[in-house]
This record gives structure tokens, sequence and C-alpha cells, in this order.
């Protein structure tokens, strides 16, 4: 059957969020902004364009939110070129080419099948196990998939897996949609949301409309607080470093402050031991550093001291001074004493967490997650507080002391 397609519309931002070339395409958006038609032709287009007798999946949290993506797709497509069964809920278009539409309630359901595309339509709402089932799926086809939904808190998988493609792990793409996005590409009406910020709790508002996550109380930093240290990168002369070094699949990282507190220098990179130490070594110069010494750090502590004109001191993480430093770090985000960098920094200082044991506080990236940045700002916070460093002359000073009256003074012999 020869036929010709023409895509339907769509606002720039769903077509950069969902017809990219990665393999996972992840998306945390606003309610309504405009997610489930896009997700739906792009399904439609893998299932036209895709081999005979394939299978495509669109799988929802519940049998009736699949039912409403189903009616939607099989009112959207002419009816003289698909085959519908309602109580299955497929879609056949020529060629034995099939979309299903499941539900995520029962997990072991979804195995067994091969899989071609799929989307995972409200991600955040679907349990682990069932993502776990459309994955392997997907293995042997090397299907690509598109993970929708809105935010719903940080621990769940979706949002993890949403921390993932936003640190650029690889073939996976990562957009935020809000709800002023939609504003702009006319989807949603301004008055709309103003009345829905009026009538919902800040936080529902927030993960609802502007797809950020409620704290979910197990962060030590507090989210609005990292937000509000959030700036640019300073180009001011570097005061203190701290370096958290790699141990097996992690990064080594290194983080400058300037006098006032500000991230001018960041550094990570996964090397050799030797290729380590000589950048590390390059990068920090003179410039006092004090560099995790735990493990594997203490023999390159000793080789990086021995370095002529340099100032490196060791730190060993164990869980009092790992809670000590910590509490130091978050007492400097709280009081907005520092200024990060959007990116890696703010993201490993948002998924950071704590919990009360009973040997004390544990602080810790959550199963799957790098702290590394997180330790080398907290070690730069804490030498910046106690190394030594060149005396600062404001121009406010200088011009104070310029307006300063001239002392007189005499001697009586």
């Amino acid at each position: 059957m020869n036929f010709e397609y023409e895509r339907p519309w769509l606002a720039e931002y769903q077509r950069a969020a969902l017809f990219g070339p990665e393999r996972y395409g992840v998306v945390e958006g606003s309610t309504k902004c405009g997610k489930t038609a896009p997700c739906l032709i792009w399904l439609a287009e893998q299932t036209m364009f895709g081999g005979e007798g394939r299978s495509h999946w669109w799988v929802a949290p519940v049998y009736t939110q699949a039912e409403i993506a189903y009616r939607r797709m099989k009112e959207g497509l002419p009816r003289d070129m698909i085959r519908t069964h309602d109580s299955e809920r497929w879609i056949e278009l020529p060629g034995a080419r099939r979309m299903w539409f499941k539900s995520a309630e029962k997990s072991d359901n979804l195995y067994g099948d091969d899989v071609y595309s799929a989307v995972l339509d409200e991600a955040s709402r679907i349990r682990e196990e069932s993502w776990h089932a459309v994955r392997s799926t997907l293995t042997a086809t090397r299907g690509p998939a598109r993970i929708i939904g809105n935010v719903k808190g940080r621990k769940n998988w979706a949002f993890a897996l949403a921390r993932k493609a936003e640190a650029g792990a690889p073939d996976m793409s990562y957009r935020r949609i809000t709800a002023y996005d939609a504003i702009q590409a006319g989807i949603l009406s301004q008055a709309e949301i103003d009345q829905a910020r009026a009538d919902l709790p800040e936080a529902v508002f927030r993960e609802l409309y502007l797809a950020e996550p409620s704290d979910d109380g197990g962060n030590p930093f507090g989210l609005k607080a990292i937000g509000d240290c959030v700036g640019p990168l300073s180009g001011g002369a570097p005061v203190a470093w701290g370096w958290d070094l790699a141990k097996s699949v992690d990064w080594t990282v290194g983080i400058a402050l300037d006098i006032d507190g500000r991230v001018c220098r960041f550094e990570r990179f996964q090397k050799p031991w030797d290729a380590t130490m000589e950048r590390i070594g390059e990068v920090t110069g003179s410039v006092p550093a004090l560099v995790d010494s735990t493990g594997v750090g203490d023999p390159i502590l000793e080789l990086l001291q021995k370095r002529p004109g340099s100032s490196f001191e060791g730190f060993k993480f164990t869980s009092e001074s790992k809670q000590r430093v910590m509490e130091g770090l978050a007492v400097a985000i709280q009081k907005q004493e520092i200024v990060i960098p959007a990116g890696p920094i703010r993201s490993e200082l948002e998924n950071f967490e704590y919990e009360y044991t009973r040997t004390g506080v544990r602080y810790t990236a959550p199963d799957g997650f790098h702290d590394d940045c997180v330790c080398a700002l907290a070690l730069a916070v804490s030498h910046k507080a106690h190394a030594r460093h060149p005396l600062k002359i404001t121009p406010a000073a200088l011009a104070a002391a310029r307006q300063r009256q001239p002392m007189r003074f005499g001697f009586r012999l």
C-alpha cells in the first residue's frame, strides 16, 4: 500500500525533545505541556517506517491511561489503512506493523516479546520492575524508547534515569519542558498557569508545571538553597582547591574557589594515575589544595607533595570527617557563601542524600550516582576557610582610605 505522510505540526521544543537521533529520549515535563501528542506521532512513525511484522509498544501506568492513548492514536490514523482490536488494544498498519497499548501494572506480563520501539508514558508513576521488563524487550532489537512524564519527587527510577541522561550518558538525550515553554508555543495560557499557581501548594505546582522535584527531605543542603547559589563560572584567581580522586568507575574532580567563594576552576576527568597526578600538579600550581588521601589517594598525595613550590594537604574521608566537611558545605550553601556553575556540580548536590544510622549521620550519593563533585567542593570550602590566602584590598577600602583625614600629632620635649 502506497501512501504519502506529512508530520503534524509540532512546536520546536517538542521536536527537539523527542525526535533526536539518540536511542533513549528522557523528558521531564509540565502537565498538559504537549508530551503525549508528539510521542504518539513518534511511535506511529517508528511503526510506519520500520520493518514489516514488528511490534511497537505504548506503556502507561494503568489500563485506563493506555486506553486513552489507544483511542487518540486510533482516531488520528486513516481508517482505511489500519486494523484495530479494542479489547486487546492494538492497531495494525499495512505489513503487519502493530502498535500495542499496554498497562505497566503487572510487570511479569511485559516480558517475552521483541519490541522495536517503546514509549513509557507517565514514567514517574510506573513501577521500576515494569521499566526493567520493557527494557528487556528492546535488547535483541536495540529498539529506541521515549520516556516521558511529570516530575514526582526524587526517589524513583524515572528521576534517576533523567539525571543520568542530563549528565550526558551515552546515546541518551534529556529535555525539561515547563508550562512556560507551552505558553510561548501557544499550547497553554498564562492565565491558566497563574490560576494553578494560586490554587496549588508551591511544591506541587513546581513539580506539575515547572518540572522541578520537591525536596523529599533527604537532601542535606536544601534544593532551593542550592538553586540560589547557582551562577556563572568565575574568572577570578583560585585561592583554594579541593581534589577528590577517582576510585574504580568514579571521576577525579578538582574544584577551585576564588577569594569571594565562587567556583573559578572545574576539572573532571578519568585518566591513569600517572596522568592524573600530572594534571593535578599542572592546574593547581602553588595554590593551597586539599586532596582526598583515602586509600589509593595516599601515595598520590605523597608524590604531589614532592613537587617544587606545591602546597598540597591530605584529607582522609571517614564517616566522622565526611560529616564534618559536609555540614560545613551545607552552611556555606545555605548562607550563599559560594557560587557554583550549573551542570554536574549542581546535579550532584541535588542528588546527594543523608540518613540517620545507629552510628551517626551518613552522607552519600544514591545508588548508581557519583558524589565526586560534592566531595571536591566540600574540600575546597573547608580549605578556603583554613588555608592562608593573599590579602585582598577592595576598591571600596582604598576609596575609604583616601577620604580619611590625615592624623596630626606632635612631640613634647
